[in-house]
């Protein structure tokens, strides 16, 4: 379906990003993966989903909070590989605090990782996009774009305007073949939200398995966390010719969160 596109996924060393990576590998895109962590264990990671899918796989590992380095990076994509055809937006952190107490580097640190790095990917990618009048733009949002939870003010704003800004883009490339849409999970059992739960049960003195349910509960009525693997198969409907005029979604994939 994806044999010959090139896709970019930011955040992809690890959880929802690989997941995508892994899904759009499948049906045939050469993949680009980004992101932090032991640079032994991201080339096992490159070498394996090149094998297993039989298709090119590169990385680049630009900081995206540093827009000089996301230019860099998809001015190296563009010469090596011909342009990005799929932008996935991935790349995220997250920070807990009351708004008074929130650290205003955290905050920064937050809104230039979930916000700001994706405007700047998709306002380099575009031009070539609308150039080859083809282009596939997915921004991973968060139920916490279209909700709010206490003590995350800086994630909430972020994945907030995500949506907003994927909005935007989409009108902005309503006439073209070009679509933009964000995904909104509820919680997914990532790296990130297994620190949470860790967090959680050192705090309550209960165990993990119990802290785990407890989490899950509070917002998500399925009561079992969307997987990595369903997110991305998401993403590769979102780059398929049935989802064409699939443009401005902010698709939930939540086990009911945002339907309460």
């Amino acid at each position: 379906m994806l044999e010959g596109k090139l896709a970019l996924v930011t955040g992809s060393t690890s959880g929802i990003g690989l997941g995508i990576a892994r899904s759009l590998a499948a049906k045939g895109a050469r993949i680009v993966l980004n992101g932090f962590g032991d640079p032994a264990e991201i080339e096992r990671l490159r070498s394996k989903l090149a094998a297993d899918a039989g298709v090119d796989v590169d990385y680049e590992g630009a900081d995206l909070s540093k827009p000089e380095e996301i230019e860099a990076m998809i001015s190296h994509v563009d010469s090596r590989h011909g342009g990005v055809d799929i932008l996935v937006n991935n790349a995220g952190i997250q920070f807990v605090a009351p708004v008074e107490r929130f650290p205003v580097d955290r905050w920064d640190a937050v809104i230039a990782l979930n916000l700001s790095a994706a405007f700047h990917t998709t306002r380099i990618a575009l031009p070539a996009m609308k150039q080859r009048n083809w282009g596939r733009i997915v921004n991973i949002a968060s139920a916490h774009g279209l909700v709010a939870s206490v003590e995350k003010a800086a994630y909430v704003a972020a994945k907030h305007g995500l949506v907003g800004l994927t909005k935007v883009v989409a009108l902005e490339t309503a006439g073209t073949g070009i679509t933009c849409n964000a995904i909104c999970p509820g919680w997914v059992l990532t790296p990130l939200v297994a620190k949470q739960i860790d967090a959680r049960a050192e705090a309550s003195g209960r165990p993990v398995e119990e802290e785990r349910r407890s989490l899950l509960l509070e917002k998500q009525p399925s009561g079992e966390f969307v997987t990595p693997e369903q997110i991305g198969e998401l993403a590769a409907f979102l780059c398929s010719p049935a989802a064409e005029q699939v443009r401005g979604a902010a698709w939930s994939i939540d086990g009911g969160w945002t339907a309460q």
